[in-house]
């Protein structure tokens, strides 16, 4: 009798596939992580698509000190999306893989997803992403308003999750059918993944999440980067939710909602006595504020880093309502895309 299931693994090989912009020290650190994965090096291929760095990134990518097979392909400015369909146009693999320069992969990071593919069959699948035990006090921060409950609802690869999930570029992969059935990514400059994601759903595919293949993910080194970013997140939500309509849901709201209602109670504490309903805000603003310090200290057993988790908590929800409003008035005047940050938006 013929092993079908063991020619599939003789025969599987993944494409994992960097977009990239003048990242040379995170591709140093990524590169690392790549070299002690415990997986069959024949079997997988890097591309680093180059979204015309200046820095010496292709000197480094392209030396011969790497123990894994390295493709770099380069292309003028054009965003993530473009960089990622031109790395899917120049892949082998059976399987495209999309990480981003900024994670770190542990060693059975394949292994996982290998195991997972050979149970499920997923034609599109993604995992979670958290942090590194060696990331500073604000990374495990940023960490975790983005993988609590309280912060993104689990919608970011939990097991259990307010909204539906969709595999994000930062740890998402596909089979190579997929890619030539509905085309590459869009041109949106934030949330282009989510839209290839919703379209890849439409299609009829087979999606999934493989939980244990989770990445270690840096996000923002700063707070003014991390505010940026959730910013234009809630921007790229209204533009989502024209291009399709399931995925704006109430819970994407909530923050804009929240800074709508401060405001015009603010407005009005200024004309009538309404000292009662501003206790009540400052007391359920004082309850999440205590449930995420003691919550991010069990997880993390550091109080710079529960300290650390209020006020990037309260950044993303008040940062991601302000992109959500911006994006929404750009679009009821007239904007075809909303825009967010975009110049010197690494800085």
């Amino acid at each position: 009798m013929i092993n079908f299931q063991l020619i599939t693994y003789i025969n599987l090989k993944y494409s994992i596939i960097i977009a990239t912009y003048n990242r040379l020290a995170e591709l140093r650190e990524l590169f690392e992580s790549i070299s002690r994965l415990i997986f069959d090096k024949s079997q997988f291929e890097i591309i680093i698509s180059d979204d015309g760095s200046t820095d010496d990134s292709k000197a480094y990518v392209t030396s011969s000190n790497h123990d894994f097979n390295v493709k770099y392909i380069h292309q003028q400015n054009r965003g993530p999306g473009a960089a990622r369909n031109h790395g899917m146009q120049k892949a082998d693999g059976a399987y495209f893989i999309f990480i981003d320069s900024d994670v770190m992969l542990p060693k059975d990071y394949l292994q996982k997803i290998d195991e997972a593919l050979l149970q499920n069959n997923f034609d599109a699948f993604g995992g979670p992403d958290t942090y590194h035990p060696s990331f500073s006090p604000l990374l495990k921060a940023i960490n975790y308003s983005m993988t609590s409950f309280i912060g993104t609802g689990g919608t970011r690869g939990a097991k259990k999750s307010v909204a539906k999930f969709y595999p994000r570029s930062f740890n998402m992969g596909i089979r190579k059918d997929v890619f030539e059935k509905i085309g590459g990514m869009n041109k949106l400059r934030h949330g282009q993944d989510m839209d290839f994601s919703a379209r890849i759903y439409a299609a009829g595919f087979k999606v999934g999440l493989i939980p244990d293949a989770y990445v270690y993910h840096k996000r923002r080194t700063s707070l003014k980067r991390f505010f940026k970013q959730i910013f234009n997140w809630g921007v790229a939500r209204i533009n989502l939710s024209r291009l399709h309509k399931n995925m704006l849901k109430p819970v994407h709201l909530i923050p804009a909602f929240i800074i709508v209602a401060l405001v015009v109670t603010v407005l009005l504490s200024l004309i009538a006595n309404l000292n009662v309903l501003l206790g009540l805000i400052g007391a359920g603003v004082l309850t999440v504020a205590l449930f995420a310090f003691f919550q991010s200290l069990f997880i993390y057993k550091n109080i710079k880093v529960a300290f650390l988790s209020i006020i990037t908590l309260f950044i993303q929800v008040f940062a991601y309502g302000l992109g959500t409003l911006n994006g929404f008035v750009q679009v009821v005047t007239g904007k075809k895309e909303a825009k967010g940050f975009t110049k010197k938006y690494y800085s």
